[in-house]
Parts: C-alpha cells; sequence; structure tokens
C-alpha cells in the first residue's frame, strides 16, 4: 500500500512539472481583462501599422529546414505572404491539445500561410526518426505543416523560450510579434487582420 501511495505522489508530482514547464510564462486573462488586454493589443497594433515602414520590427532571420517529407523549406519561399510559426514539442500538453486547432487553420483559406517548427533532440524532444513514427499515429494533423529546427537555432534566434511560442511573420519578412503560450485561431487571424 505504501509503495502504492509513493508511485502516486512521484507520477502526480511529474505531472504537475510538466504542465507547469509547458505553460511557462503563460497568463491567462479572462472576462474584462481579457477584453481590455486585446483591446490594448489591438490598439498597439493599428499604431505599428501606420507608421512609414510596412512593418517596423526587426526582419525575420531565413531558415532552411526539412519537412516531415524530406523536403527542404526555406522562410524566404514565402517572401510576399504573411506567415504565422508555431513552436512547440511532442511532450507538451498543451502543445498537443492546440494540434486539432493548427490542423483546423492550416485547411482554412487564409491569407497566411500556417507553418509548425519543433527540434529535434533538443529540450526534450524525440529524434527526427521517432518524432516522423509517432506524429504519423497522431489523429487530425494531416493539413499540418512540421519543419524540424534540427538543432534549435532558430527558435533561439528568434527568442523562443518554451513551448508553445507563436511567432507572426508579416509579408515583408519581418517579425511582428513573438507570444509565448496558446493561441487560438480567432486570435491568430485577429493578430493578422492588423499584420501586412
Amino acid at each position: 500500500m505504501r509503495k502504492k501511495n509513493l508511485l502516486t505522489g512521484a507520477v502526480s508530482v511529474f505531472l504537475l512539472i510538466s504542465l507547469t514547464a509547458c505553460g511557462a510564462g503563460t497568463v491567462v486573462k479572462t472576462g474584462s481583462a481579457a477584453s481590455q488586454s486585446m483591446g490594448e493589443e489591438e490598439s498597439e497594433m493599428k499604431k505599428e501599422s501606420t507608421s512609414e515602414m510596412m512593418n517596423p520590427k526587426t526582419p525575420a532571420p531565413d531558415f532552411e529546414m526539412m519537412d516531415l517529407d524530406g523536403n527542404t523549406v526555406k522562410l524566404s519561399d514565402f517572401n510576399g505572404e504573411k506567415v504565422y510559426l508555431k513552436y512547440w514539442a511532442s511532450w507538451c500538453p498543451i502543445c498537443l491539445g492546440g494540434l486539432e486547432d493548427i490542423n483546423t487553420l492550416s485547411a482554412e483559406e487564409n491569407d497566411f500561410r500556417v507553418l509548425t517548427i519543433v527540434a529535434p533532440g533538443q529540450k526534450g524532444e524525440k529524434n527526427t526518426e521517432d518524432f516522423k513514427k509517432w506524429f504519423s499515429g497522431v489523429e487530425n494533423t494531416e493539413h499540418i505543416t512540421v519543419l524540424f529546427d534540427t538543432d534549435g537555432a532558430y527558435g533561439t534566434q528568434a527568442g523562443v523560450r518554451g513551448y508553445p511560442t507563436s511567432e507572426y511573420i508579416g509579408s515583408d519578412g519581418v517579425m511582428v510579434r513573438l507570444v509565448p503560450g496558446h493561441a487560438d485561431n480567432e486570435t491568430i487571424k485577429t493578430v493578422f487582420e492588423s499584420v501586412k
């Protein structure tokens, strides 16, 4: 009986640590606080979009990564298009909970591209081959484009500190926003409404 209680306690601690790690830095706002925050963000984005530059921020560094099928994909392949990048990990419950949303968003007609990035062998992620095998068994992912940041360099350069993280890139190649935590599809679309 004592071993069972000890095992239950150990599993509980592990789950608590895992959930805390995935949500590090994530603040969930509800009610009027969320509305006020969203209003402030929209106001900030409108101010940014009215300056002389198309998107007055830092240009996103170009990358060259392989997708699940072994094709080379570069950010510069999408010059002139807005791009949404979602950084995630297979061990992150919040990330896994958002895969169906990303699959739906990827299948829709939007004015931006949707790409996801994982870093095999980095920060506890599976290696590339193990990830491919695992991902092939995950339901509701047929529209998701997964790119491999094999050494984690692009995510580090972009400033990604935890998973999930969203990166919004304008059609001019400028990184407009990098936001830690889960973003639902409506939030992603709303942000891109004010990105050129």
